[in-house]
């Protein structure tokens, strides 16, 4: 197949699975056009053909794709479209994440010719997964960008394709709230940064340093972007919650691909 067009998707609250895609696409070839829905809904669809490709990159969230990036990926429309679907996830386990995105995107037209679950530093307890990725998982990330753009050459029609069936369950692991939100300290200078980037408004503008716990969904975007290092996750039960998951999870998990 020649592919024209590359759309590349993603859901990046503290930018690292935005670095992941980049990368990605910088092994392909052709027009690309990025989709930032972090905190972005399409007005309208935007429908592709069979010489345009989808990737899409989401981060797993209690292993699942983050639920607030559902009426975005529905823009998203298909005709027997060829998609690389992608998760990142904290070193611990991606469980129904990709299975879950594979579903989403073939319930909206496309074709999955490969999927990649890579790791990043966690993003509530970044000593598990610590400065990752590194230098080994760009290189397998290059490698699995790089097959899977010599997968979607090698094909002269999408509908031939077997399908892959990443690891995962039905029904979809059903994820708990996490009792853990950050807050800001008195270095915080009210700037608003983290009140205008917060991807479900969970910051009042009046009171910066504070988190409505109801609305939170515990992504680390306002610690990511706040100019003045003012907002961490804190307090006993950070610590001990802390203290166990890095014990839990300190063994080096590696990507997993397939085509």
């Amino acid at each position: 197949m020649k592919i024209e067009n590359i759309n590349f998707v993603y859901f990046s609250a503290t930018h690292t699975t935005k670095n992941i895609m980049k990368h990605m696409v910088n092994q392909m070839e052709g027009n690309k056009k990025e989709y930032n829905i972090t905190q972005y809904i399409p007005e309208v669809d935007i429908v592709m053909d069979r010489s345009d490709l989808l990737v899409v990159g989401m981060p797993v969230y209690a292993g699942r794709i983050p639920a607030i990036t559902l009426p975005a990926l529905g823009r998203f429309k298909g005709n027997d479209t060829p998609a690389i679907i992608v998760c990142v996830y904290g070193n611990r386990d991606y469980d129904d994440a990709l299975l879950e995105l594979k579903d989403v995107v073939e319930a909206n037209g496309f074709k999955v010719v490969s999927a990649g679950a890579f790791i990043a530093q966690h993003s509530i307890f970044p000593k598990v997964g610590a400065s990752r990725p590194d230098v080994q998982d760009m290189e397998r990330i290059t490698g699995f960008a790089q097959k899977s753009w010599e997968k979607i050459h090698s094909i002269t029609d999408t509908c031939s394709l077997s399908g892959i069936t990443p690891k995962g369950n039905h029904p979809y692991k059903v994820p708990g709230k996490l009792p853990l939100q950050p807050s800001g300290n008195k270095r915080c200078t009210a700037c608003g940064t983290c009140v205008k980037l917060c991807p479900v408004q969970a910051i009042p503008a009046d009171a910066p340093r504070k988190t409505d716990k109801e609305k939170c969904i515990s992504c680390a975007r306002c610690i990511a972007v706040c100019p003045a290092d003012a907002r961490h996750f804190g307090g006993l039960l950070y610590k001990v919650a802390g203290m166990k998951f890095v014990k839990a999870y300190a063994e080096r998990k590696e990507p997993e691909f397939y085509f």
